[in-house]
């Protein structure tokens, strides 16, 4: 298979996805968010903190953000990308880290829908602009550069359209988990198509990280009642905070693959 036919399939991979997780979504039927979910394992308070497990482990967010943000700003960076423009999704990707900090540990001082807008929107933020990054290294830099800001659009307004139909009393998640879904899939499809650079191994770890962060969010009780040190919901944020490190070493170990 030539180069550009590689490109031009690959291409087509993600398109196609797109289209049957949005076709998919479509025969499922509206799922409001039910609000046993705001019940967690783990409330205990301490040094006044209510559920402290919840909101203090979103400390690993904020150290993954600000460190791939350091490490895209130092000079030394500008030798992992062949294109400085490719640093553009991983940049939101840091800024969407970052902000998952605070807008968990906000959700999680008090959970309710109102808050859990603002743990989810910068969560957007971090895996759509993963998939950009994908299509810029394996497809054309043009194209994911032109389809990184679409992607955010996209993943914000899933966020806002699940609210939306939560005040007007028809709570639809649908949009919202397509989303998620796309990306996961888009992450596995992409290690199946030539890349820029080698570590693309490094993928697997970050969705099989991903994967056990929801794991562990759907046995937040049972992995709590283990032994009632730690719930399955601060392994969760440990678990995905974890995937944005993972993608650190991915970027600092790095090298360009010269037959592309």
């Amino acid at each position: 298979m030539s180069p550009a036919l590689s490109k031009h399939s690959a291409m087509w991979v993600f398109l196609i996805l797109a289209i049957a997780v949005g076709i998919a979504a479509l025969f499922f039927p509206r799922t409001p968010q039910p609000q046993s979910y705001h019940h967690f394992a783990d409330q205990r308070s301490w040094f006044g903190v209510p559920n402290f497990g919840d909101v203090a482990s979103n400390i690993l967010f904020l150290v993954s953000g600000l460190w791939v943000l350091v490490f895209l700003c130092r000079e030394s960076s500008q030798k992992r990308f062949i294109d400085p423009r490719e640093r553009w999704p991983y940049l939101f990707i840091s800024l969407g880290l970052f902000l998952t900090a605070f807008g968990s540990a906000y959700y999680h001082l008090a959970p309710d829908n109102a808050r859990l807008v603002w743990d989810r929107l910068p969560m957007t933020i971090v895996f759509m602009p993963l998939v950009a990054a994908q299509i810029q290294e394996r497809v054309s830099v043009k194209l994911g550069l032109w389809l990184l800001p679409v992607l955010i659009v996209i993943g914000i307004a899933s966020v806002l359209q699940w609210r939306w139909s939560e005040l007007h009393g028809s709570g639809d998640l649908r949009f919202y988990a397509a989303v998620q879904l796309y990306a996961l899939l888009a992450l596995l499809a992409a290690l199946l198509l030539p890349a820029r650079y080698d570590r693309s191994s490094d993928l697997f770890v970050v969705v099989g990280l991903y994967v056990l962060a929801k794991i562990c969010e759907a046995a937040d009780r049972q992995i709590f009642a283990l032994g009632n040190l730690v719930s399955g919901h601060t392994l969760k944020h440990l678990a995905a905070g974890a995937a944005g490190l993972w993608i650190l070493r991915m970027l600092q170990k790095r090298q360009p693959v010269n037959d592309y």
